[in-house]
């Protein structure tokens, strides 16, 4: 367990370093093909993008149990057994007790959301506590408390940060950097390859910047899976409830491709399309192999 938390967390941090460094490749290519103020023009992307995600970080946990039609639990009694769980998770995680939250829905799911301990909601639809047993349960809740603790919710807003700018310079690009592009004999004599391929990256850098996010969204998943499985101390716990959600094919009924990361399983399935493209664009790994990695820890505990 503890060698798979490292690994997935050294990969996290590998991944957002790369994309640091393509996005700043991104603006100093800006300033080659279109400008000189290539460097402002990175700044000016980075300031947008930061003031449209201070909105998430603030209200984005409202925003998101608002969509879903979460309600709060405010009572013990009116779901015992789970509000038992967050609360004796919380204190063996060492972190405050989330909110609690309820969603009617058929479709077994749960999430967290928060951008601290201390600002931190789990909810649960109700398909997934009449399917679930005790343990299975447990499993799913210490996953989401592992987002809640691993910080993850802050890390991805920093990764949204980082893909809203790398956004704003393509688009900026394609619909005013063409035909405003330096016309300079020396650009044209000596750096003519350069612009080529540096034309050709604005408009892709997006792309790879959301197939990082991506991959950090992935990595991450299974963080959780490995440090909900050190706080309950059963892999087989969360395998054996991710195999239920995998098998009750009930879509959920409130959901938006904003919100799906959030989810401990994409609720939105990829159609239509191969698997390894789907495997590219979806914000989860495949669900056989994150319960064959659990079941792996359980084998060398």
């Amino acid at each position: 367990m503890y060698s798979q938390i490292d690994s997935n967390r050294h990969k996290t941090w590998f991944l957002i370093f790369l994309f640091v460094g393509i996005l700043a490749l991104a603006g100093w290519v800006y300033g080659y093909v279109v400008t000189d103020e290539g460097p402002s023009a990175l700044i000016i992307a980075l300031v947008i993008s930061l003031g449209m995600t201070a909105v998430s970080w603030f209200a984005g946990d409202a925003i998101a149990l608002s969509t879903t039609g979460a309600k709060e639990i405010t009572e013990r009694a009116q779901f015992p057994e789970l509000w038992n769980l967050v609360e004796n998770l919380a204190i063996t995680a060492g972190i405050p007790m989330p909110r609690v939250y309820v969603i009617e829905d058929e479709s077994p799911n749960a999430f967290a959301t928060g951008r601290d301990p201390a600002h931190s909601s789990v909810a649960v639809t109700t398909g997934l506590l009449h399917r679930l047993e005790r343990v299975e349960l447990e499993g799913v809740i210490a996953h989401e408390m592992s987002h809640v603790k691993n910080l993850d919710i802050r890390v991805m807003m920093v990764v949204i940060v980082l893909v809203g700018a790398l956004s704003m310079l393509g688009d900026t690009f394609l619909r005013f950097g063409i035909g405003n592009r330096r016309g300079k004999s020396d650009r044209d004599n000596n750096g003519g390859i350069m612009v080529i391929v540096g034309i050709a990256f604005l408009v892709l850098a997006p792309i790879i910047g959301q197939l990082i996010k991506l991959a950090i969204s992935r990595k991450r998943e299974y963080l959780a899976d490995a440090s909900g499985s050190l706080l309950t101390r059963y892999p087989e716990g969360l395998a054996l409830a991710l195999e239920k959600i995998r098998d009750t094919n009930i879509p959920l009924q409130k959901t938006s491709s904003a919100t799906n990361h959030l989810w401990i399983s994409e609720p939105v399935p990829a159609g239509g399309v191969s698997r390894f493209v789907a495997g590219l664009f979806s914000t989860h790994p495949p669900i056989e192999d994150r319960i064959a990695k659990l079941r792996n820890m359980g084998d060398n505990k």
